[in-house]
């Protein structure tokens, strides 16, 4: 476990320094080094500290929060397949944002998409606690979340369909596509604190988690709460999914990915999972990002498009491998 987090810590701090070194303008370590103790030029410390670092943290935090999620839910629904937009809250945060688009309210308000991404990301999470708070069965989670999904879906479907122009349909589409390009220090501090609130509230379910693997009657004869375990974990998940849409757009497969790495390290144990599976998501959006400044495109790529190139092939194998299991 130590020894994972070690190594886990190691990649991350390389991944940093090539993050915050590699981009349409590449910068040398004497000048990451020169921008770091404030002795850089000013354009050197402008990129630096003014698109380098936010974009850092956002794929720390999104990527982190996305792992831990994606941890829970697979350990809460017991389900290898399980991942945070299976509760809706990623289509719903999606559709908000699409509105102020549609709307215009970007051009009026520049923080307008974020924030109506995270409010139509808590509207569906409040739908979906006092629609579950008296029965909150695994099944009426996951249905619940489907239908959120598909309403959600066909909004915006319908919303990009009746685009007031071109121009408005394009930026609907990229933004959809999932991307850190251009975030700053003030899209840190609008997601950041919910995400991490997010996480901790999932942590706190650690070992209620673990008791959950010898079955929900078990768990519930050790005195574990598995409605609040599971109420606990909904709202934790909500919260980083919306906030992480909010400022990212839709990025899809690295909470299902993430726990499936860490899993094996940790004797299968749910609880133990977390942590490992939020440092790897953290490492894997980290690198996507990286991977989306490459050079020879005309435009930098989407990381949204980066990582369901990742996670679909991952996605299909986790099927077959479930099936061979089954038998």
């Amino acid at each position: 476990m130590t020894r994972l987090h070690i190594i886990s810590g190691l990649l991350l701090l390389i991944m940093a320094l090539f993050s915050l070194q590699f981009g349409a303008v590449d910068l040398s370590f004497v000048d990451l080094a020169s921008a770091l103790t404030g002795k850089a030029e000013e354009t050197t410390a402008l990129i630096i500290f003014e698109l380098r670092i936010p974009r850092l943290l956002l794929a720390l935090f999104v990527g982190a929060g996305l792992g831990i999620s994606g941890a829970a839910l697979q350990g809460l629904l017991r389900n290898p397949l399980a991942d945070p937009g299976v509760l809706g809250i990623s289509a719903a945060s999606s559709m908000g944002a699409v509105l102020a688009i549609h709307y215009g309210l970007t051009s009026l308000f520049s923080y307008a998409l974020p924030l109506a991404a995270m409010l139509s990301g808590f509207l569906a999470t409040a739908a979906l606690f006092f629609i579950t708070r008296r029965e909150a069965s695994h099944l009426t989670i996951i249905l619940l979340g489907v239908a959120i999904s598909s309403l959600c879906g066909a909004m915006t479907s319908l919303l990009i369909s009746f685009a007031p122009s071109p121009v408005s349909m394009q930026e609907m589409v990229m933004w959809m596509l999932g991307s850190l390009e251009n975030r700053s220090l003030t899209d840190v501090y609008l997601a950041g604190p919910f995400i991490l609130i997010g996480m901790i509230m999932i942590f706190w379910q650690r070992r209620p988690l673990t008791s959950l693997t010898l079955g929900e009657d078990v768990a519930k004869s050790m005195g574990v709460d598995t409605e609040k375990t599971a109420l606990m974990i909904i709202l934790g998940s909500a919260l980083i999914v919306g906030a992480g849409v909010a400022v990212s757009g839709i990025i899809g497969f690295i909470g299902l990915i993430t726990p499936h790495i860490a899993r094996p390290f940790v004797q299968h144990d749910p609880g133990k999972t977390l942590i490992p599976s939020a440092l790897i998501g953290a490492l894997l959006l980290g690198f996507a990002d990286i991977l989306v400044r490459l050079p020879g495109f005309y435009s930098e790529l989407r990381i949204g498009v980066v990582t369901a190139f990742i996670g679909a092939p991952f996605f299909l194998w986790v099927i077959f491998k479930t099936r061979r299991e089954m038998r």
